[in-house]
């Protein structure tokens, strides 16, 4: 009966693999997108159709009081189509957010402008001479139920009203032409501003026009390009290529449009969060371990204000703590998993449709704020008002306390409390990761220095005290027998991991023995497309979405990947990884993806090697790539 059950089940695995390697002949390249802060557009790379436009930066706005375990409720998307029905070709201009639309009846641009404090998408056409102007036609995501024609501040508009959409949608013509709900022919500069109320429509529509200061539609396109550039920092790096100069300042313009720009106000705290991919991402949504990176990322590179008010997100969001009953009853302000759009906790992560706790978010957490502390000394920042109290405080007893509150004595020392870590594993599956317990220990040591600075001495002794124990209870649960493990408890899928990477890169293993053999084992996560997935998945069933996703290559292992093989030496190895990845995000707008694909299916389609799942991603794409540039220009290597 046994070897029947077992035949069945190849059997269908053998069906869903032939399904998937069709469904490989139709890759999907990766989409364009634009963002200021406060809103996103989507571009279809070979189309240039635009295909979306979210009223907020983010996917989910806040819960769903009807469904607890939900994703919660939907960002506004007006868009379903947008096009100049022409063939075209998309690329950004210069690294930027501005996207050029290039046919050869003309060019057109499109871009949401840092410089308005609102959800803007800014579209022109220029089009070549003896060429007809192609038409702009567009399909809009909802039923319009209303339309009316408005003038101010010499500006004659169309507000529209959707069913089923709180927000309000201008949409300003050029030459104050009326539109009706569908877009006609035109050889200038639209706008579509989003406004979440009545009382909002004539400051947006004033806003808009200083903006705008009577300049021409490709000035306005120039402009954005010349004040991006004031904003960027000069890197304190040296690019070995050109192109890795470009990713470098594409990567710097993705984390700052996933950043949340907008204010913060009742019911709605969220300034300063940033989303762990953009749209068309899957991981659409401010999650504190990928934030971590970004803002770490923001900090080294230079974005001192960038990186502040991420710190400030994590110490403003609310309302926080919802899991109480799982993290020993401590109270908390950092999220056990990511966040709604408006600041408020998302405990869980709803794949599995039930709660998750990581605690290795803690760590990371005062990690980055002990980063930007060490390299700004902004001890204003600590004393600055949050949702809990003055944030140094805060991150005491709200962080740091529920942290110790959830550690386990072993073999004379301390570990991290069983939990769902760095990979989001089941929360029925909840073990003891060596990650969770090594961001403990690299949060703490950051913390500790904040601690000394400010005087608090009885604070200062206590994490010290904790971190001994942590780094003993470390050693003696997950480095046995001379190797390092993903879990104290035995099994194959986390016996060799690729979460063990930055844990030898922040340097809580440096034992030269424990950490090639870490790297000899790395072989075992080796993939068809050249580089590393995280773990030895043990899933059988096609059927399961973590059977198909555990076995792609995962970019943030890869580029942890080559920091190691810096740090033991392996210079030519890690720079030919590194090259790899640049050459691969070259060829797809230096967009560097969540994942590449190793194993073809429905889920993750196209040719192994194709750029797949979320893209672009932020915290573990274009923040792991900076950091990883940053390193590598101090790296001391183990011996």
């Amino acid at each position: 009966m046994c070897g029947i059950q077992r035949n069945r089940k190849l059997f269908r695995a053998g069906i869903a693999l032939c399904a998937c390697l069709l469904a490989s002949l139709h890759a999907a390249a990766t989409n364009l997108v634009t963002g200021n802060g406060f809103g996103f557009a989507v571009v279809q790379k070979h189309s240039a159709t635009v295909t979306k436009f979210y009223a907020h930066p983010y996917s989910f706005a806040r819960p769903d009081p009807h469904n607890p375990l939900g994703e919660g409720i939907e960002t506004t998307n007006f868009l379903k189509s947008l096009s100049w029905n022409t063939p075209a070709a998309t690329e950004y201009v210069q690294d930027s957010q501005v996207i050029h639309v290039h046919a050869s009846s003309g060019d057109g641009f499109l871009f949401m402008p840092f410089g308005l404090q609102r959800p803007t998408v800014i579209l022109n056409w220029e089009p070549q001479a003896h060429h007809a102007q192609p038409v702009l036609s567009v399909e809009w995501n909802h039923a319009v139920r209303s339309q009316k024609t408005i003038h101010i501040a010499g500006i004659m508009a169309q507000l529209l009203q959707f069913d089923g959409v709180e927000e309000f949608l201008l949409v300003i013509p050029p030459g104050g032409k009326t539109v009706e709900p569908h877009f006609p022919d035109s050889d200038s500069s639209w706008a579509m501003i989003s406004v979440e109320s009545e009382n909002e429509i004539e400051p947006a529509v004033r806003e808009f026009a200083s903006w705008r200061a009577n300049l021409t539609p490709h000035a306005l396109v120039q402009r954005e390009i010349a004040q991006l550039e004031q904003w960027r920092v000069r890197p304190a790096i040296h690019f070995a290529t050109e192109a890795e100069r470009h990713l470098w300042r594409e990567s710097e313009v993705m984390l700052r449009m996933a950043q949340s720009r907008e204010p913060n106000r009742p019911g709605r705290n969220s300034n300063g969060l940033i989303v762990a991919s953009m749209p068309d991402g899957v991981w659409f949504t401010p999650w504190v371990r990928d934030m971590a990176w970004a803002t770490v990322a923001f900090a080294r590179m230079g974005h001192r204000e960038e990186a502040r008010a991420a710190l400030l997100a994590y110490f403003n969001a609310q309302p926080t703590g919802k899991m109480r009953a799982e993290t020993a009853g401590a109270d908390y302000q950092i999220s056990v998993v990511r966040y709604f759009g408006d600041g408020s906790e998302e405990p869980f992560f709803t794949m599995e449709g039930a709660a998750n706790i990581e605690f290795d978010d803690w760590g990371e957490a005062l990690w980055a704020l002990g980063e930007y502390m060490r390299k700004y000394h902004d001890t204003g920042l600590l004393t600055t008002a949050t949702y809990r109290g003055e944030l140094y405080a805060s991150a005491r007893d709200y962080v740091v306390k529920p942290l110790f509150a959830n550690l386990e004595p072993y073999k004379g020392g301390e570990i991290v409390a069983a939990d769902t870590s760095i990979w989001e594993e089941r929360q029925k599956d909840k073990k003891h990761f060596a990650f969770s317990t090594a961001a403990a220990i690299f949060g703490l040591r950051s913390f500790a220095e904040i601690t000394q600075s400010t005087g608090d001495a009885s604070t200062h002794a206590d994490v010290l005290r904790h971190l001994a124990l942590l780094e003993a209870g470390f050693r003696a649960a997950f480095v046995r027998d001379g190797k390092l493990h993903g879990t104290l408890e035995e099994g194959v899928k986390n016996d060799i991991d690729g979460a063990l990477l930055p844990i030898i890169n922040l340097g809580v293993i440096t034992d030269p023995a424990v950490v090639q053999d870490a790297m000899n084992r790395m072989e075992l996560l080796k993939v068809a497309s050249g580089g590393y997935r995280r773990v030895r998945s043990t899933y059988t069933d096609p059927a399961i979405f973590e059977y198909w996703y555990e076995r792609q290559e995962f970019v943030f292992v890869d580029l942890n990947l080559a920091e190691v093989y810096r740090r033991i030496g392996r210079g030519v190895d890690a720079d030919a990884m590194l090259q790899r990845l640049v050459d691969k995000a070259e060829a797809d707008n230096n967009i560097i993806p969540e994942m590449y694909v190793a194993l073809p299916c429905t889920l993750f389609p196209g040719n192994v090697g194709d750029p797949t799942s979320a893209r672009p991603m932020v915290g573990y794409g274009a923040g792991a790539f900076i950091l990883h540039l940053l390193e590598r220009e101090r790296i001391k290597p183990i011996h």
